[in-house]
Order: structure tokens, then sequence, then C-alpha cells
């Protein structure tokens, strides 16, 4: 028997919730085979199994939450050999006739047998052939297989279906994989992305299996119906108060958002500033990003854009870079010369931060593969501590909810962040003529213990600047 404890997967976690077990007990489980799915403070990971055998105990229910280093669960582990059977004769004394008899250990289950010159034949020796058993009465022709013998050969029947079970469990994970791939073609895909529909939870129709648009519509049909079906939100008066009152404790991630989210605001003295900006030329600039061959299948947004300029800007302004930090001989202000650039993130599970790391190296179509990947991941609520952990400085899109402008938190361990706004076409003044142009509002909430108001004010400018024209990335 072997027991797995719940390891610390992220940077000194104390405990995680188990969120659905992918197991049960009896279950045959393989190694690196996902077992169990865990919400910690700060993402949703799943664990592999350490250990190939049969699950016997499963040490917590769904919804309850395990301290680090308590048991998770218990395998028996594959590999020991049964015990030999009693009264059953020897390979040895059932070869003494000329029927053929299995050898004494398995051969492999996949690939070629041994070659023919490595075959080993029993000598030869001269003793009087043996008698030959009488064919039962009315027989087809068949021999009759000698008792000892026919018990043997279930025997070995036996242990070759075990292995064949234990081979089987372990190819599980990869037929896994390979059948939770969606069949489905480009356009369908799009039109999937553009409903919000998940297409693995859509089953196809196609000739091969794959999913067809009427597929991802019929399903879109059918989630609004269920929708629509479903109870009003407003509980009827005769039910009693208590009733009516749904309580969610607090726990996993908001649990620490909030915590994170308090230590911030109390003890980082912020101050916010706005610009009002010209982005038309970074919406001409990213509709030729989307037609360039170079980020065909890329999701490009203006989103994209700001990331650079909040890179670009924090190069000719390094102490938003940086971090205040309290040690034995007192405080002081760290300056990073990389940057890890944070995307608020708000996901079912709460408002998570994942970073993409060294984006200061990052050409501008590596910066929007990776804002996609990262967007998708916290989605999907598979972000892991390790994708959360370190960042420097954080924007927050306020803007796709169709909000102008905020006044955000600061990420604890940072010194700023950005809000970007909506762009939507406003009146604007160009050359003393009011014409209609593509407007945003940046906002930034500093720490004024690192970062001054001057130095706010000139980073926002920068950011403002390279929105307005981002042909100033080539300088």
């Amino acid at each position: 028997m072997s027991t797995f404890n719940l390891p610390d997967v992220g940077e000194g976690l104390t405990e995680a919730e188990i969120v659905s077990w992918k197991v049960k007990p009896g279950d045959t489980v393989a190694v690196n085979q996902v077992f169990v799915e865990i919400e910690t403070a700060k993402s949703l990971v799943e664990l592999p199994s350490p250990y190939a055998g049969v699950v016997k105990e499963l040490h917590g229910a769904e919804g309850e939450t395990l301290a680090v280093g308590a048991a998770l669960f218990t395998v028996e582990e594959a590999g020991s050999r049964p015990a030999p059977l009693a009264n059953v004769p020897q390979v040895a004394d059932i070869a003494e006739s000329d029927t053929p008899v299995a050898s004494e250990e398995p051969g492999p289950l996949v690939g070629s047998g041994p070659k023919a010159d490595a075959v080993k034949r029993r000598a030869r020796t001269n003793r009087p052939a043996p008698t030959r058993p009488a064919r039962a009465a009315g027989a087809t022709g068949a021999p009759v297989i000698p008792a000892a013998l026919a018990d043997t050969i279930s025997r070995r029947a036996a242990e070759i279906g075990q292995a064949s079970t234990r081979l089987t469990a372990a190819a599980k994970p990869a037929v896994a994989a390979f059948v939770d791939r969606v069949l489905a073609k480009p356009p369908v895909r799009k039109v999937a992305k553009e409903l919000g529909v998940d297409l693995t939870e859509v089953t196809g129709t196609g000739g091969q299996g794959e999913i067809t648009r009427d597929d991802v519509l019929s399903y879109k049909s059918q989630r609004e119906a269920e929708r629509d079906a479903a109870p009003m939100f407003w509980s009827s008066q005769g039910v009693e108060l208590d009733e009516r009152i749904v309580r969610t404790p607090v726990r996993g991630v908001r649990k620490a958002t909030a915590k994170a989210m308090v230590e911030s605001a109390f003890t980082a003295p912020h101050v916010s500033i706005f610009v009002d900006v010209d982005a038309s030329r970074t919406m001409e600039y990213v509709a030729r990003l989307k037609k360039s061959r170079d980020f065909e299948g890329i999701r490009v947004s203006p989103l994209l854009v700001l990331a650079k300029a909040v890179i670009w800007a924090a190069a000719r302004n390094p102490s938003v870079n940086a971090s205040w930090v309290e040690t034995e001989n007192g405080a002081e202000i760290q300056v990073k010369h990389f940057m890890n650039l944070g995307i608020a993130a708000a996901t079912p599970r709460g408002l998570i931060v994942p970073n993409v790391k060294e984006a200061q190296n990052l050409s501008m179509r590596e910066l929007a593969i990776a804002l996609n990947d990262l967007a998708e991941t916290a989605r999907a609520g598979k972000t892991s501590p390790a994708d959360m952990a370190g960042g420097t400085l954080t924007v927050t899109n306020i803007g796709v909810l169709g909000i102008d402008t905020g006044t955000p938190i600061i990420n604890p361990g940072e010194v700023a962040i950005v809000a970007f706004g909506t762009i939507r076409q406003k009146p604007w003044v160009v050359d003393g003529a009011v014409v209609p142009r593509w407007i945003t509002t940046l906002g930034g909430s500093f720490d004024h213990r690192v970062v001054d108001g001057d130095l706010s004010a000139r980073f926002m400018a920068d950011v403002a600047a390279i929105m307005q024209e981002p042909a100033l990335l080539l300088d």
C-alpha cells in the first residue's frame, strides 16, 4: 500500500480544496494519470498519480479542504506476483509428453518473439515413444488434452488476461487525451467562439464524428431554452427568509483575492490619474495586423498594443516596475530589470492575475500568442500557481465590458497598475475641426511610497503616446 499526501503545489500554500475526484476505490490508476482536481488559493490544479495500481481509499470528499501534507489517496501498487498454486504439476513433468507446453514466463505482449536461431530445443533421449492417449469415443479427431496440461493452460491464460487488463489501464490516459481532441473545422470553431459555446460539450453529427455548424447552433438553442425555462431569480415571498439567502463559503481563489485586495488597499497609499487617448491609429494598426500573414490564426486586439505600450513606457520610467519590500534592516525599493506583465482576468472562480514572463523580450507576434494562451488557460480555470507568481506590473482590461475607466487596486507586490477603458467613437478636435475618432480612457493607480506624481504622469503620458502612434515602437 502506498499513500500520496497533498503536496504544496504553489508558493507556501497551506491548504487546498478537493474539487473533483477523477477515480474511485477499485479503479486501476496508471503513473501520471490525473486522479484529482484541487483548488488552491491561487488556481485550479490537476494532480497526477505517482503510483500505478488499484485505488483503495480516497481520503476526503469533494468540497472538503485538506491541509498540505494530509493523506490524499491510497493505492495498492501493481507488480507483485501471485502466490504459486498448490498441487500444480511442474512444467518439466508435463514436458515428458510430445504435447507443446507454454513457457514458464509470459512473453512480451507487443512486438515479435525470439528469432528462429535463438530457439533452444530439448535434447533427444533414447527412450520408448510415450503412449498417446486414446481418442474419446465419438470424437471428431481432436486429441484429448491431459487434465494437468489443461489446468496449466487455464492458469497461464488467466495471468495473461490480468497483464492485458493492466496494459489497457495504463493506456487510458493516452486514449483519453486523443478522444478529448474536438473535431471541427475552423469556420465552425469561429462560430462556436462567437456564440460562447464550448465545443467539448457538443456532440458531433458529421460523417467522421466532427462537429458541424448546425450542431453548434442546435446546442446554443438548447442552452437558451434551458435558461429561459429556469426558475426566476427572485424567490416567492411565501418562502422563509432564511431559505431565500444563498450562502457560499469564502475560500480558494475568492478568499485569496479578498485578502490580497484588503492588504493592498490599506498598506499601499494609492494615487490614481487618468488620460483620454485618441486610439484611432491603434485601431488602424490592429486592423493591419489581422490581415497580415504573420498573424494568421492569432487573435489580435488593442490590448496587444497597450501591453507593448506599457512595456515600452516602463523601460523609460523604470521605477514603476518595482516593489516596496519590508526587510529586517528597514524598507527597500526593488526595481525590476525584467517585465512579468500581469493581465487581470475575471474567471468563474474569481479574479486572478497570471503574467507573461519576460514580456520585454517578446516580439509583437510572440506577445499576442502569449496573451491568447494566458486568457484561454485562465477561462478554463487551468492557470498554474507558477503563472501567477512573480508579476511586476499589471494591466486590467475593463473596456471589454463597455466601461470607460476606473480606479484599479494595485496587485500586491507591485507598485503600478493600468486600467484600459473601452474604445468608442467620439467627437474629437483635430487641427481645429471636430471629427469622429476612436477614443479611450486610461487609468493608472500607483503606490505613492515609490511612484511620485511626476513619475506617474510621465509614465501614463508615454503609454498614451504609443496608443496614439504605435509607430513610435520602432524607435
